[in-house]
């Protein structure tokens, strides 16, 4: 479940505190009243998880990546579909008036993508992510319809919290020490 670098994980911890402030900011569109306090504190807490991230990157830097050039260059296509279909999708869905679900679709598209970006860089916590997000997405319209509350509310909320989730795990273990002696011996090194 852990990252083979630390740098990795201290990146990984930064971009999900990045993109669960995002979802949190996405679902405060229209969320029920009740909602935009936590809303508000999901979205400070993902800036602080980043900031955390960032510093710890930087310490780390040096210390070693899974991207070289080959696994740039995958990445960049993994990524580079992601926003095809992401946009694509949008398009479709705005045509065909239903612009209500475009934050459904995307997230549905974040969740797909992590699927091979957790394989890229032989991080096995980030397929745990991209299930969750994934199954996020296709429980939050009914969800929302049952409750009378946008789609943008429900799958932003839920992607948010599994975002920063994400984030805190690997906080804890870019934040522990070395993923090696973690998975081999369950004390940091």
């Amino acid at each position: 479940m852990l990252a083979e670098h630390l740098r990795d994980a201290a990146v990984t911890t930064a971009v999900f505190g990045f993109f669960a402030a995002a979802w949190f900011g996405w679902a405060q569109e229209a969320p029920p009243p009740a909602w935009r306090k936590p809303l508000i504190a999901g979205t400070v807490v993902s800036y602080l998880v980043l900031i955390a991230g960032g510093l710890l990157a930087w310490r780390y830097w040096h210390d070693g990546s899974v991207f070289d050039a080959p696994t740039s260059r995958a990445f960049g296509i993994i990524v580079g579909v992601e926003v095809a279909a992401a946009a694509l999708g949008a398009v479709a869905l705005t045509v065909r008036r239903h612009r209500e679900l475009i934050p459904v679709w995307i997230a549905f598209v974040v969740g797909v993508h992590l699927f091979p970006v957790a394989s890229l860089i032989a991080y096995p916590a980030v397929h745990v992510v991209a299930a969750l997000v994934t199954f996020a997405t296709v429980v939050s319209v009914p969800v929302a319809r049952s409750r009378s509350i946008t789609p943008s509310a429900v799958v932003g909320t839920a992607t948010g919290a599994v975002l920063l989730a994400g984030a805190f795990f690997s906080l804890a273990v870019a934040a522990l020490g070395h993923p090696g002696s973690l998975w081999a011996t369950g004390m940091p090194a």
